[in-house]
C-alpha cells in the first residue's frame, strides 16, 4: 500500500464517520484506549479538511506521528497494516488461549475478539459439557469434574506421594482435547477465523501439525503472583453475581495453582509464550502485538 492510497474511515454508502469506531479499530493494533481516541479525533478534524471524507496512508501517519511521536507512529501504521492483512486473509486463522483458572482467559479472549473482529469464540468447559451430555460418569470419569477438582476421577491404584490433582487434571485435558481437535478441524475446513480458550488448551495436548493449511498461534495467560491470583476470583465471584462463589475457588486454590506449574511447564517444552497477566489491557496489547507480528510474518511468507 503506497501513502497515496486511501484509507476509508467513514464507512460504506456514506455511513458518518465514527470515532469509537475508529478508535476500536486502532486499539485493534494494541493502541490504549486513550491514545486510541485521541488519533481517532485528530482523524476527525483531519476529515473535516478533506472533501472526500477520506484519509490517505501517509496522511493517517502523519496523524499518529503528531500525536505518538515518529517511532510509535510508524509501529502503529506497521500494526494497522497488519491488522488489514488479517481481517482480509483468507487462510483460517485460530488463536488458542490457555492457562489455569481465574487468571482472565475468557476476559482476553473476548477482548482478542472484539479487536480483530472474530466472531466464533468457544471455550473449553463448553466442549466438556457437550462430551459430558455424550459420555457418562462410570464411561468418562474426569470429565465430570471440574479442572481443579478432577483429583475425583482417579480410580487407578497410585503411590501414596502422587499429586492427584495433577493426574486427575491431564487425564481430563486428554479427553477434553479430542473435543476441542473436532471443533478446531471444523473451523479450519470451512475457512474461519476461531478463538479456543480455556484451562484445557494446554500446550503438547493438541496436534498443531493436522491444520497445515491454517495459521495457529498459541499463548498461556498466567498469574505468577499469588495474592493478585487470588484477587481474580474475589472480581469472578462479583461478577457472576456469585454464580462463581469465592469461597470454592479459596478452597482449592492451592490445587489451582499446581495445575498453573504444571501448565507453564508444558508452555516451556513446547515453545509457547506465556503472557503474565498483571494488567488486561497491557496484557492484550502484548498479546495483540505478538499475533501481528506473526500475521506480517506469515504475509511475508505468502508474498515469497
Amino acid at each position: 500500500m503506497s501513502d497515496d492510497e486511501l484509507v476509508i474511515v467513514d464507512g460504506e454508502d456514506d455511513a458518518p464517520y465514527s470515532k469509537g469506531l475508529m478508535a476500536q479499530t486502532l486499539m485493534a493494533t494494541g493502541l490504549a484506549p486513550v491514545r486510541a481516541y485521541t488519533i481517532a479525533a485528530a482523524i476527525e478534524r483531519e476529515l473535516n479538511r478533506t472533501p472526500h471524507r477520506a484519509i490517505t496512508l501517509g496522511g493517517l501517519r502523519e496523524v499518529a506521528h503528531e500525536a505518538l511521536g515518529s517511532e510509535e507512529g510508524d509501529l502503529l501504521i506497521a500494526r494497522y497494516l497488519q491488522w488489514r492483512s488479517l481481517r482480509r486473509m483468507e487462510v483460517p486463522v485460530i488463536i488458542l488461549v490457555g492457562g489455569a483458572t481465574g487468571v482472565g482467559k475468557s476476559t482476553i479472549a473476548t477482548q482478542l475478539a472484539q479487536r480483530l473482529g472474530i466472531n466464533r469464540v468457544a471455550s473449553t468447559d463448553m466442549v466438556r459439557q457437550v462430551m459430558r451430555a455424550f459420555f457418562s460418569e462410570e464411561l468418562m470419569p474426569a470429565l465430570h469434574y471440574s479442572s481443579f477438582e478432577a483429583a475425583e476421577s482417579v480410580r487407578v491404584p497410585v503411590a501414596t506421594a502422587s499429586d492427584l490433582s495433577k493426574m486427575g487434571f491431564i487425564e481430563q485435558t486428554k479427553s477434553v482435547a479430542v473435543g476441542i481437535s473436532s471443533l478446531l478441524q471444523r473451523a479450519t475446513i470451512e475457512g474461519h477465523k476461531m478463538i479456543m480458550e480455556g484451562v484445557h488448551v494446554v500446550p503438547g495436548f493438541i496436534d498443531r501439525s493436522q491444520w497445515q493449511d491454517a495459521l495457529v498461534m498459541e499463548f498461556v495467560i498466567a498469574v505468577t503472583d499469588p495474592e493478585s491470583h487470588r484477587r481474580h476470583f474475589a472480581v469472578r465471584e462479583w461478577e457472576t453475581g456469585g454464580i462463581r462463589p469465592l469461597r470454592r475457588y479459596l478452597d482449592a486454590f492451592p490445587k489451582i495453582r499446581r495445575i498453573q506449574k504444571y501448565i507453564l511447564a508444558q508452555a516451556a517444552a513446547n515453545d509457547v509464550p506465556v503472557i503474565d497477566n498483571v494488567s488486561i489491557d497491557e496484557t492484550v496489547k502484548q498479546v495483540m502485538a505478538m499475533i501481528l507480528q506473526e500475521v506480517g510474518r506469515h504475509m511475508k511468507v505468502e508474498a515469497g
